[in-house]
């Protein structure tokens, strides 16, 4: 019998917390927690609105650490640090809290096995198709060889994930996620015993000798796959939930317990007859949407204590699971920014922190750099991850760390509900609430900070210094903001466009795309398969156009997730403009432009206007220097005015009374800014904006998508969008149907790029058929000397530890 655990008494006795009339103290059943307490405890505010609570003691690791490895005495842990920028395997003392070696290696990902007697490494090198071997001597890694499974990507697509050891018959285990499959390697010579199709992307395997049996989680084949090593024969498929990733067996040897990062849960798996025990629900709330991608798995030594990693919700979820059937609940304790990895070791946890603790600080603001290379600053690699030690002795005040957990996290489901804003205003506050705004226009852009366009605003906060486009580039731009709302505190929640579109139309991104997207864009193999290329990159409930299919709303695309009338999901066949072409940086916005009006007109005049639309203006990204390409104050200066001809005929169409549109870029990846490196440009326009205002509200891309679905009459997608502020405060009741009008190119949008040297050389090696695939920092370079000059120093990037909240406290306290 499946029974589902989540952890209901916690959130009722928080809620009880919540509304407490005391203001000092807050009481429940289990709680009595101090205000001050939870006041005092430091804390990080992050862009996306949620917050960390650091505690413990901490260890600067690599960028990405996406898996870790104990020795069997427990003294040692090998580390694999996977993100945009160099990629490493590390040893550490734990006793010492040290990092003993540090070797970088051409690639990795994820997939790490270490030898009994711990002195012998092997580690997944990617989409090179190979594991490295390393012998580890006097706590130093030597190389020793490598496994071959195929040639490197693209010559063939393998794509190694995780692995087991099997030394008693000298084997290794190996699971790829491209060509889904299982190699089986023969150590004492290093051959493909045999190669098992497994019909599934694999994550990771675990051997288990005494159980003599191989399990595999299939990452986006929705079940664990057992193999009997004796045969390499495929004995089963066990259905499980949505994204299924780390494996664990209980000391008892009866339970495989299994983490689905797209259920918020943990499934319970009978190892001697496959049937579904239990299923732990890690969400912070019951019945919660997507969001706490549960990923990591750690069991105590006596059977009774699972610890689950929550990516999304930073933090560890804690049950007892003692007894088979029975286990229940116990808390949260926090984590740093998401968690990939947890272990648990001679009385301690070991935490991996995907992200660290906060976006990388720069305290002294944008200054020039000239000591520090374009890797160590570019938005993609500016995330360092940490290894957190606690004492279980945090157990002890497991109350305290639970309702810490909860302070940290904006989601609440009352916020899911109902959103908190102006009953009479435009925007409802929850499903079923009628709006006068019936149409929804969604333009997205590509990759500017706020600085980089608006900066030059005064009425803003805004740098001029690092304006690269003001307005006698982007005009629309800056009239829209001025006559409309200038929106001076909105942050996008995604570092790249891979991440970006899917934040920007299911404000979340799936565990496939965060761990997957530092390996392209590093420049280590891998296709761009994150707009809809791939099911695995898809949330378990779709993009806000399945949101849209699914409660009768007519939607239509324009470019996002396609290409002409070609539609990248099921949910957009028959739903994309057949003649709007998506990204190329050969073809203008403003011909984009004409082919939506086209479009729309012919809509219009058979009354078909969809009430959904999304929209992609993409030029704005430029093609850097290239010699005989448009420059990039052409290509901004073309986007520029495809917006404001967008706008003006919007306002001028007999709809415009009952329209809304929302323009922001998919990421801030390409440019500096002097806040924080995710702020970006966010427009809105509708008779119901109010005008000429600045608008300081902190908002995120979730924001921009949980307005719209309150617009439209949809539910939150995810926590994020459930927990995110509507723009409530950019709209007024009383419409003002002032049309827009466009504001005309003062840059001519034909001028080309000449032969600029150096400049010109790098760009026509980037490769810019796609988003994003070239080196980012390299390409802001590029733009900021085309703009500034070739003598010119671009500013770093800021990436704000945001807001600390509470006293400093040394990072070796338990943070009580």
């Amino acid at each position: 019998m499946q029974r589902i655990f989540p952890l209901l008494l916690i959130v009722l006795l928080l809620t009880a917390c919540r509304n407490a009339d005391d203001d000092d103290v807050r009481t429940g059943m289990m709680y009595a927690i101090s205000k001050n307490a939870l006041n005092d405890q430091r804390r990080v505010q992050l862009p996306n609105g949620w917050a960390l609570s650091p505690i413990g003691q901490s260890l600067t690791l690599g960028d990405l650490p996406l898996n870790t490895i104990v020795s069997t005495d427990g003294k040692r842990m090998a580390v694999t640090n996977n993100g945009q920028s160099i990629h490493s395997l590390q040893w550490i003392d734990l006793e010492r809290m040290e990092i003993l070696d540090t070797e970088a290696i051409p690639a990795g990902w994820l997939g790490l096995a270490l030898n009994e007697a711990g002195n012998r490494l092997y580690a997944s090198a990617g989409e090179r198709n190979k594991v490295w071997i390393y012998d580890i001597i006097d706590d130093q890694f030597q190389f020793k060889d490598s496994l071959t499974l195929a040639q490197p990507w693209p010559q063939d697509t393998v794509s190694v994930a995780g692995m087991s050891l099997d030394e008693q018959r000298d084997r290794l285990y190996v699971v790829t996620k491209r060509d889904s499959a299982l190699y089986t390697f023969d150590l004492n010579d290093n051959t493909i015993v045999k190669k098992l199709d497994l019909g599934a992307a694999a994550y990771t395997c675990l051997y288990d000798k005494k159980l003599n049996k191989l399990f595999i989680s299939l990452w986006d084949g929705e079940a664990v796959a057992v193999v009997d090593p004796d045969e390499l024969t495929l004995e089963k498929k066990i259905a499980i939930g949505y994204h299924p990733n780390e494996l664990v067996i209980h000391p008892d040897g009866k339970r495989l317990f299994v983490a689905c990062a797209d259920e918020n849960a943990v499934f319970v798996i009978s190892t001697e007859d496959g049937q579904i025990i239990e299923n732990l629900n890690c969400a912070l709330y019951p019945d919660a949407p997507t969001g706490s991608t549960t990923n990591s798995l750690a069991i105590s030594p006596d059977g009774e204590l699972l610890f689950a990693a929550n990516a999304d919700n930073n933090c560890l979820a804690v049950f007892e699971v003692e007894e088979a059937g029975s286990s229940h609940a116990l808390g949260y304790i926090p984590t740093g920014w998401y968690p990939t990895a947890v272990r648990y070791v001679n009385d301690q946890l070991w935490i991996a922190n995907g992200k660290g603790f906060s976006s990388k600080a720069n305290p002294d603001g944008p200054n020039p750099y000239t000591s520090r290379t374009a890797e160590t600053e570019y938005i993609g690699n500016l995330f360092v991850g940490t290894l957190t030690r606690l004492e279980t002795s945090v157990l002890d005040s497991l109350n305290y760390y639970t309702q810490l957990v909860y302070v940290n996290t904006p989601y609440t489901k009352e916020k899911e509900m109902m959103a908190e804003g102006d009953p009479d205003g435009p925007i409802p506050r929850q499903m079923g609430e009628e709006s006068p705004i019936k149409y929804v226009f969604y333009v997205i852009k590509e990759n500017r900070t706020y600085d980089q366009v608006l900066g030059d605003m005064t009425a803003g906060n805004g740098d001029p210094s690092l304006c690269l486009f003001p307005d006698s580039i982007s005009p629309n731009h800056h009239a829209l903001a001025g006559e409309f709302v200038l929106i001076d505190n909105f942050y996008v929640d995604a570092e790249v466009s891979a991440d970006g579109h899917n934040w920007s139309m299911a404000a979340y991104a799936t565990d496939y795309t965060e761990k997957i997207w530092p390996t392209s864009y590093g420049g280590r193999g891998g296709s761009y398969d994150f707009e809809g290329q791939r099911e695995i990159s898809y949330p378990k409930a779709g993009y806000i156009w399945d949101y849209c299919q699914r409660a009768n709303i007519p939607y239509r695309t324009y470019g996002e997730f396609a290409n002409l009338n070609e539609g990248y999901l099921k949910s957009l066949e028959g739903h994309a403009a057949a003649r709007f072409p998506g990204y190329d940086l050969m073809i203008k916005d403003t011909l984009r432009f004409n082919r939506w009006r086209a479009d729309f007109d012919s809509l219009l005049a058979i009354n078909a206007v969809p009430q959904f639309n999304t929209v992609r203006f993409g030029n704005d990204h430029t093609a850097g220097a290239r010699v005989g390409r448009r420059t990039p104050a052409a290509m901004v200066a073309d986007n520029d005015l495809a917006l404001g001809l967008f706008v003006e005929h919007l306002s001028k169409s007999p709809i415009w009374p009952e329209t809304a549109i929302f323009v922001l870029e998919d990421d801030a990846q390409n440019g500096p800014d002097h806040v924080d490196a995710h702020r970006s440009v966010l427009l809105v326009a509708s008779p119901y904006t109010k005008r000429k205002q600045v608008i300081s509200t902190m908002y995120s891309t979730a924001s921009v998508l949980r307005t719209m679905e309150l617009i439209l009459g949809l539910p939150p997608m995810s926590q994020y969008d459930a927990a995110a502020t509507p723009l409530y405060a950019c709209f007024q009741s009383e419409p003002d149907l002032t049309p827009y009008t466009h504001a005309p190119n003062r840059v001519d949008l034909d001028e080309l790029n000449t032969e600029n040297g150096r400049l010109s050389d790098l760009s026509w090696k980037l490769n810019l058929d796609r988003e994003d695939q070239a080196p980012d920092l390299l390409f802001s370079e590029i733009i900021w000397k085309t703009m500034r000059g070739e003598g010119s120093t671009m500013p770093a990037p800021r990436r704000g530890a945001f807001i600390r909240v509470g006293e400093d406290e040394d990072e070796d306290e338990e943070g009580e």
